[in-house]
């Protein structure tokens, strides 16, 4: 027989308790908690439910039993290598067996068009495709569109977690992408699907099977109205990777980022371009967001900044007008707010411009988001350049932090960016002069000018 009981929990983090509580011990979040049932079966096979399952690729040894840390074989991870380059360097150089990876993202951003793609491009390998969100008829009209045929790729649509294993049983895939887990329903919880105990019932049944059978499984998830992944904060620490896909709508391109990687580094992004057949791999960004511009234009300059591990050059604009409100707007999209507040006050103290009396524009060209503090000396430059209504020349770029003195600070991994500067064809790259202490041994096709001051970079450029 099944033991039936219920319990609280919050839908912030999933924090649980036996009876309602206004305010969330754990996370701080008041009205919170939501009363779920829960149903508890006593005939789940616990032990055997994989164990007529092709486990030949399993390494990891017996489990249950205690051994010295020296009798375990260090082995590098088997990985599968896609056709996608971009996922592989986000992942950390292939899908490793065995892994569980949660991928969140906007709703429209491409999360299922970019995983179907992945899936059907893997042509020797057995891909399970599980959908709770469309059917077999929409699924095959969004691959028709992407254009690549494979015998090995198979559709299943259903959300209950019990039917679902009994047709991995079947098939055996070496590969199953789910779309998407807050659709999914295990039948020993009567709650419905998206709630927190049925998030973390139905994660942890597929993280059991991946662990079991070293079959790798992606999770497409939703995000909340502020951002953040969807469910309990506890299905972040369950999976072994977590990957947020981002980008504007109005763009074409859009982001791979890693926020949390048990197999590699947490640091790198993916760069895809969104076209009528599928998302396109961006091998080069840095072409596509700089402007091609056939004049020189004010308040424009060219930031070279790391995302990741990937040096990229971006473009700056900055428009400066009078203000006709008493209140002067600061207005930024891509760049931080406070970061450019920070930055006019800097300017207002330091070299005496009058911002206060101005409306501000900020924007980052292509719709990306910026969080790199080396961008803040071409914000600065491209205020200037807008204030003064002079164009800097667009074979210069900027990689600086600015410092609430007015001093030009160091950034990191400046070689770097000096090489993706002379490879895009730049004449000059103007850094802080502590960067430069440590260039002096070595030669560059491109001109480094070093500074030290705000003003010093006023005098050069104007």
């Amino acid at each position: 027989m099944s033991k039936t009981k219920s319990a609280f929990f919050c839908q912030q983090c999933g924090y649980e308790s036996m009876k309602w509580v206004g305010k969330c011990p754990n996370c701080n979040n008041w009205n919170s908690f939501v009363e779920e049932v829960i149903v508890k079966g006593t005939d789940k096979k616990e032990n055997d439910e994989w164990s007529n399952y092709d486990q030949s690729n399993l390494s990891n040894g017996p489990r249950g039993k205690t051994i010295p840390i020296q009798e375990v074989s260090s082995a590098e991870e088997k990985r599968i290598l896609t056709a996608d380059a971009e996922l592989n360097r986000v992942l950390g150089g292939g899908i490793v067996l065995g892994s569980i990876v949660l991928v969140a993202g906007e709703p429209g951003i491409g999360k299922s068009t970019l995983f179907l793609q992945i899936g059907l491009q893997l042509g020797d390998i057995k891909v399970l495709y599980i959908s709770g969100e469309e059917s077999e008829q929409q699924i095959k009209m969004r691959a028709d569109r992407i254009g690549i045929n494979s015998d090995q790729f198979y559709l299943l649509t259903e959300s209950n977690t019990q039917t679902i294993f009994q047709e991995i049983k079947k098939l055996k895939p070496q590969l199953v992408i789910v779309d998407s887990i807050q659709t999914l329903q295990s039948p020993f919880v009567e709650s419905g699907p998206g709630s927190v105990s049925q998030i973390r019932t139905t994660a942890a049944e597929l993280q059991r099977f991946a662990k079991e059978t070293n079959t790798p499984v992606f999770l497409i998830g939703h995000i909340t109205k502020d951002g953040s992944i969807a469910g309990p904060k506890i299905l972040e620490h369950m999976v072994d990777t977590v990957l947020q896909f981002e980008g504007d709508r109005n763009y074409a391109y859009r982001i791979l980022r890693t926020l949390k990687n048990r197999f590699g580094s947490n640091a790198e992004l993916g760069i895809y371009e969104m076209t009528g057949t599928g998302m396109r791999t961006v091998s080069n960004p840095s072409e596509l967001l700089i402007t091609q511009k056939e004049e020189q234009l004010s308040g424009i300059a060219i930031a070279a900044t790391i995302e990741g591990l990937r040096p990229l050059l971006i473009e700056g604009q900055a428009l400066v007008t009078q203000s006709v409100y008493g209140t002067p707007q600061r207005t930024v999209s891509g760049f931080d707010l406070r970061r450019l507040q920070l930055l006019l006050a800097v300017l207002e103290k330091r070299g005496g411009f009058h911002f206060g009396v101005k409306d501000v524009f900020v924007n980052i060209a292509g719709g990306l988001k910026i969080e790199d503090p080396s961008i803040d000396l071409a914000i600065v430059s491209a205020l200037l350049s807008s204030y003064e209504d002079v164009p800097i020349n667009q074979h210069y770029c900027f990689a600086g932090e600015v410092g609430l003195s007015g001093e030009i600070r160091a950034v990191n991994r400046i070689e770097q960016r000096i090489a993706e500067a002379e490879k895009l064809g730049f004449e000059k790259i103007i850094l802080s002069k502590y960067n430069a202490k440590s260039l002096q041994k070595l030669k560059f096709n491109i001109e480094v000018v070093p500074l030290a001051k705000v003003e010093e970079l006023y005098q050069y450029l104007f």
